[in-house]
């Protein structure tokens, strides 16, 4: 019953976010993004739109290069690379005009390179990307124009005349820098509001980017992401035991390599984080693979929606809030019907093992069991498993559920232990017995519905008043289906006594269960503490 009831609520949720655009790969995926505390993101795409737009033109060599000579030279450059990143589509948006000249030889710009190239002929090389790249230990001439231009959120290319292969590694030697090519992206409406939830909720962002780590950081600040002051150069972390303690000091990654990116993510998850990741691109494949939770924008590359769980139909990371939630629903809901369930497993198992100690009949018919199965566990755990809930994953599943469901199994127990055997004592006969015990596990059974209903709304009423009511119909209308008969009046008497006790004995058994674990996390912290 568990096992089909938490199918079908997975399903349910697969439903759930087709119906907001959210395509679903692995549905074991929904518990993982409800319990996630860590969520990396890229900057373009995901913090900003993607449409990235050319803002102006800097001139470094006026006397040499004027802008119009700038604007021929890209125009032959972006007319030689495939338009296959956002950068180029916007560099050919911009840069428009007929060829003069067609390329020899064109180099891609690479995430790992941070730069590409194009050559026209033996004597004409023109390299274009990261300025603290292609600069390298002579960037510090042009360090505070690039960022002040940083500083106000734009992503800065150079472009550079070399003198050179385009695919040489380190071309600062020969390059000589002709202007600054300054691009942004517009912070995406609804990022601000959608951040400010994953802080409320209590999940970490971290903006892993491979543009100008000061350039993200001004966007991440705009954007609401809290700690966004903290960034770091990923060029700086050489070693696994850099990368570890980056990771858990600050907020914001530039100019990170796709190798770096699943080094992050191993880290975090090293840690004891669960780690969910947000790309669009190639470069994020090796990234989206390592997360505990991949989510991928159509409008990107095929690969990283092919390898990602989660695919966001619309590109739009606005509906990550509803996507979590819809996680959090599922298994916050399984979780409390499961603790119905466990109560049946942990009463028959420890009454089995009474029954075979004291050598006595097992008090209980298969169709008095059926009964209390159906409307105390079945029926309100099918309908309590389809409510919304919002409340943050907390804990091990397991553990939640056997905590939960351990104070009233036991309280059926010593309830229907104590029943027999005062029963026996009393020469009460044994189908009496039977029947007393099958109404004292249903008082026992709708107190924990009861329970688990909190707080009690119009749904969760009617799903309580409801299995009442059938419960007591089939006891008055069909007795002998659920095996059902009179009771003497020592029986009477003793189900009366054993039904007060019920409750005060369920009350402090649970306060013990939760003494317990309370005690259990002191010492759990304290050891963790030393």
């Amino acid at each position: 019953g568990l096992y089909l009831l938490t199918s079908m609520a997975l399903a349910a949720g697969v439903v759930r976010l087709a119906q907001k655009t959210t395509l679903v790969h692995d549905m074991g995926c929904i518990e993982t993004l409800a319990r996630v505390d860590v969520l990396c993101v890229d900057k373009t795409g995901t913090v900003t739109e993607n449409k990235m737009t050319v803002e102006d033109v800097v001139p470094l060599c006026p006397e040499r290069f004027e802008e119009s000579d700038i604007r021929l030279i890209m125009a032959d450059y972006v007319a030689a690379m495939r338009a296959d990143n956002d950068t180029m589509a916007a560099l050919r948006r911009y840069f428009t005009g007929e060829v003069k000249q067609p390329a020899v030889k064109a180099v891609p710009f690479t995430s790992a390179k941070k730069f590409g190239g194009v050559s026209f002929h033996e004597d004409e090389t023109y390299l274009l990307g990261a300025p603290d790249v292609l600069l390298g230990e002579r960037g510090g001439k042009y360090a505070k124009q690039i960022d002040a231009y940083s500083a106000k959120g734009c992503r800065v290319l150079l472009l550079g005349l070399y003198d050179g292969d385009p695919e040489d590694e380190r071309p600062e030697a020969g390059l000589m820098p002709i202007a600054l090519i300054l691009l942004s992206n517009k912070i995406r409406e609804e990022a601000p509001d959608t951040f400010k939830y994953f802080a409320a909720q209590g999940v970490a962002i971290k903006v892993i980017s491979g543009d100008n780590a000061l350039a993200v950081s001004e966007v991440a600040k705009r954007a609401g992401i809290r700690g966004a002051e903290n960034y770091v150069d990923a060029r700086t972390l050489e070693t696994d035991e850099d990368i570890a303690e980056a990771v858990e000091r600050y907020t914001v990654f530039g100019r990170v390599t796709p190798d770096q990116k699943r080094r992050f993510v191993r880290a975090l998850k090293a840690a004891g984080h669960t780690v969910a990741m947000t790309g669009d691109g190639v470069n994020d494949v090796l990234a989206l693979k390592e997360a505990d939770c991949s989510v991928a924008m159509a409008s990107g590359s095929d690969a990283a929606c092919q390898v990602s769980h989660i695919v966001l139909l619309e590109s739009n990371f606005a509906a990550m809030p509803s996507v979590v939630a819809e996680g959090r629903r599922v298994i916050n809901n399984i979780e409390r019907s499961a603790s119905l369930f466990l109560v049946k497993n942990i009463f028959s198992f420890l009454l089995s093992l009474f029954s075979v100690v004291l050598m006595i009949t097992y008090p209980m018919e298969p169709s008095q069991i059926s009964l209390i199965s159906m409307f105390t566990i079945g029926v309100p755990g099918f309908f309590l498993a389809f409510q919304p809930n919002k409340e943050r994953i907390q804990g091990h599943f397991l553990t939640n559920v056997f905590l939960k469901a351990l104070p009233a199994g036991l309280t059926d127990v010593l309830m229907v232990g104590a029943l027999v055997v005062f029963g026996k004592t009393f020469d009460v006969n044994t189908t009496d017995i039977s029947t007393a015990a099958t109404m004292l596990l249903l008082i026992v059974g709708f107190i924990i519905l009861f329970n688990i209903c909190k707080p009690v709304n119009i749904f969760r009423g009617v799903v309580w008043g409801g299995c009442l009511t059938g419960c007591i119909l089939c006891i008055i209308f069909l007795p002998k289906l659920f095996a059902i008969t009179g009771m003497s009046t020592k029986c009477i008497m003793l189900f009366v006594v054993f039904s007060i006790a019920t409750e005060a004995v369920l009350r402090y058994l649970t306060l013990l269960v939760k003494g317990l674990q309370k005690g259990y996390r002191k010492i759990r912290h304290r050891e963790e503490e030393i």
